[in-house]
């Protein structure tokens, strides 16, 4: 369920690049020990699924520009799991997220009941952290290619079957500070459609993926159910009056 705190929200041009500016920080040694504790918690509630890849961290975030570094998963995971962490920690990961529409509607996804973030709850789908597949020579970060290869992966599509990635905004969940970049995205294809490419060739992870019409949508969004992004997102894009 969404938290009762406002969801800070922040605008995105649609030329915005994200941008690795310096290394990772040294952390204290107790606050290791502190996040050691609780990465060994959540591995044993997930019998050992986790892996301490790399996720990008926003540092400053403007219209134009999002500036950062990469951080460790373990980091982002124990302030998921106490976000009293914050202000020693400081991490705001940064994970893609699509707003996918079609003919028949907005694309919906369910997160498994297992997941580390929103576990069981409904969200825009593609989604996934920004990790290092994403990072480039020059010290950019692709964020639109990264949402298209989630794209694959989840849902069955490659980048024919929908339009280019467009910036909406970057949402902070108000106790995790995870940042999500939604990028609106379109295609021609029918719910029938989409429907098929999941079964076909995503990974399981949403069950069940719907197609929620535009005349429902409205309605689906206030349920308990829906992550907090998802209503701003479609604010945003005009498929919504309101933010919720």
């Amino acid at each position: 369920m969404s938290p009762a705190a406002p969801w800070p929200t922040h605008a995105v041009a649609a030329d915005v690049v994200v941008r690795v500016v310096r290394p990772m920080p040294a952390l204290p040694p107790w606050l290791d020990d502190v996040i050691d504790t609780v990465w060994a918690s959540e591995q044993a509630r997930l019998d050992g699924a986790l892996f301490n890849g790399q996720v990008f961290n926003a540092d400053v975030i403007t219209p134009h520009l999002v500036r950062g570094h990469w951080t460790e998963f373990r980091r982002i995971v124990a302030q998921m799991r106490r976000p009293d962490l914050h202000p020693a920690l400081g991490v705001r990961p940064l994970a893609v997220g699509g707003v996918i529409t079609c003919p028949d509607g907005v694309v919906f996804g369910r997160r498994p009941t297992r997941s580390v973030y929103q576990a069981g709850e409904w969200q825009l789908p593609p989604a996934g952290s920004v990790d290092r597949t994403a990072a480039r020579d020059d010290g950019r970060v692709d964020v639109a290619a990264m949402v298209l290869q989630e794209l694959a992966e989840e849902l069955g599509l490659t980048a024919a079957d929908v339009s280019a990635p467009v910036p909406v905004a970057i949402v902070e969940h108000p106790d995790t500070h995870v940042l999500d970049f939604g990028m609106a995205m379109h295609t021609q294809l029918s719910a029938a459609a989409i429907a098929a490419a999941h079964a076909a060739g995503g990974n399981g992870e949403y069950d069940p993926l719907v197609v929620v019409p535009l005349a429902e949508l409205a309605a689906f969004v206030a349920g308990d159910a829906v992550n907090g992004q998802a209503p701003i997102f479609l604010h945003r894009l005009g498929l919504i009056s309101s933010d919720l």
